[in-house]
């Protein structure tokens, strides 16, 4: 019996959850002091990174209802680093089983997109931990006094969207016997009812053809203006948008088929691509109908599209139904290529974890280029006549692991300024040794021999 995958219980589709990377630890400052060596040297180790937060797309979740009663997810911080260049214990990663159909927005933008089983991606990365003052030794400098501290991890608000994974979409007018004709194709168990909107969330079920499985989803009917919003239709729609295969239902009872239809239609038209999806019609409740009825309801819908592939089923009576779904299989097979979608956002937490910017003594090794070639990853802006703002990716790590208590730190970020042709730029913009500087907003100001 193949597993089935449909609501039970509290059903959301849509949530909003706070995101906190685990902030990275702080380096040492310490000095290696053992008897007959007294002159050890720096041996102050490196903070540990600050643990992920990592979603993974798991089968056997179907609904978003835990994240309304855990909104703030948090990640565990990476540990200090101490002497004897002992490193501290990265921070563990935070893994949250999230539904296959799931995007994860952040700011409106989509930044992940679930579409198979245990799928992970890195949504809000931990920050890197500081280097301690073994970095720093060099021919000039013998005893740093240097130490970084840890960056914070990413922090935002996520919003999460479930969108079902299903191969068929069943859509009709309110009535229409979406519900039955689940309930008889799979195990699913949706209630079923004589009056409108008896489905209130989508319902999925797997369908078995010739031994081929077709997950099917069954929507709350739609109604004129469903796409703006009126009735449920504007709640659910968004769950077909990634189906193979529409399979429009409609009741044989109705005064004009071929009318309903163009509801249907206009109403897939105005939201999204759903128009142009392979789609097939089916009339419902055809048992006992009079052949003459249900060629001429049939005739109506081709009036309206000549091309449509239209079935006469009863799903009470088990009439029609394997034609049907050999058919939706087909349309399947056919609208594979179509709905591949790619997985390069695929990574593991550890193909994250490098540390990007390696570079952390005086010489600045990874800043390699000219201060020309530099020129255009950073930029200098006047906020007023004493401040001066300063962004870019290189320049703005290199001030978050800047610890401005540590007067040494903050002279080594000076001359991190002045090898990166920034001082250069500053200077031209007006700003004077008693000028305040703001970067990553972390601010200091400028002395005399900078």
């Amino acid at each position: 019996m193949p597993k089935l995958w449909y609501n039970s219980g509290m059903f959301v589709d849509i949530a909003k959850v706070s995101l906190k990377a685990g902030k990275g630890g702080d380096g040492a400052v310490s000095f290696r002091r053992e008897i007959y060596i007294p002159k050890g040297g720096p041996d102050g180790g490196d903070g540990g990174k600050g643990g992920d937060i990592v979603f993974r797309a798991d089968k056997d979740t179907d609904t978003l209802v835990d994240f309304r009663f855990t909104p703030i997810l948090t990640a565990e911080n990476g540990k200090n680093g101490s002497g004897k260049r002992s490193a501290g214990r990265s921070g563990k990663d935070l893994i949250v089983d999230v539904p296959i159909g799931t995007i994860v927005k952040k700011n409106g933008e989509i930044i992940a997109d679930f579409v198979h089983d245990g799928q992970t991606v890195i949504v809000a990365k931990g920050g890197s931990g500081g280097f301690g003052n073994a970095h720093f030794k060099s021919s000039t400098r013998q005893a740093p006094l240097i130490a970084e501290i840890g960056e914070p991890g990413e922090e935002f608000e996520a919003e999460l969207e479930l969108k079902s994974m299903a191969d068929v979409g069943l859509v009709g007018l309110p009535n229409a016997g979406k519900s039955t004709f689940l309930s008889v194709v799979s195990n699913a168990k949706p209630e079923i009812a004589d009056y409108a909107f008896t489905t209130l969330v989508p319902q999925l079920g797997v369908a078995t053809v010739d031994d081929h499985d077709l997950l099917i989803a069954d929507i709350p009917g739609l109604i004129e203006g469903a796409s703006e919003g009126k009735g449920l239709g504007h709640e659910f729609l968004r769950h077909i948008e990634r189906t193979a295969v529409l399979l429009h239902l409609i009741d044989v009872y109705n005064d004009d088929a071929g009318e309903t239809y163009k509801v249907i239609r206009a109403e897939l038209e105005k939201y999204g691509d759903l128009a142009s999806r392979p789609e097939i019609v089916a009339l419902t409740k055809c048992e006992g109908v009079d052949s003459e009825i249900i060629e001429m309801q049939m005739a109506s819908i081709l009036k309206t599209n000549p091309h449509a592939k239209v079935f006469a089923i009863s799903a009470s009576a088990h009439l029609g139904l394997t034609e049907l779904l050999r058919e939706l299989y087909q349309k399947k097979v056919e609208a594979l290529p179509a709905r591949q979608v790619s997985t390069e956002q695929d990574v593991t937490p550890a193909e994250q974890n490098e540390n990007s910017f390696s570079a952390a003594t005086d010489d600045i090794p990874t800043i390699s280029l000219s201060p020309e070639a530099l020129k255009d990853t950073w930029e200098v802006s006047k906020i007023d006549e004493e401040r001066f703002l300063v962004t870019g990716e290189k320049i703005e790590k290199f001030a978050r692991r800047t610890d401005l208590n540590n007067y040494a730190s903050v002279n080594r970020l000076r001359d991190i300024l002045k090898k990166m042709g920034i001082r250069g730029e500053l200077t031209s913009l007006g700003a004077k040794p008693d000028s305040i500087i703001v970067i990553a907003d972390k601010e200091f100001t400028l002395v005399e021999d900078w």
